[in-house]
């Protein structure tokens, strides 16, 4: 299991909030350690999911991420 820090951008309020910690703890391999409006700190099992197949979740529900870190313009999954 590996740390993964995600930066999100469309995430307003504690409905966001909320939104997001409950689409990414539906994910098979993936462990939600903290969200908050912007951001997500995940521990991931890469046997089981991926960085990309986590964003494509979160793309999905009308949030664009990116690994924290990566400059903008370098979202992965798009």
């Amino acid at each position: 299991m590996n740390s993964l820090e995600l930066e999100i951008e469309g995430m307003h309020c504690g409905g966001c909030v909320r939104r997001v910690t409950g689409v990414l703890a539906a994910v098979p391999g993936l462990e939600v350690k903290d969200v908050k409006v912007g951001a997500a700190c995940l521990t991931l099992d890469h046997a089981r999911a991926t960085p990309e197949a986590v964003i494509h979740v979160l793309k999905s529900a009308g949030y664009t991420a990116r690994l924290a870190g990566r400059p903008e313009g370098s979202h992965v999954g798009r």
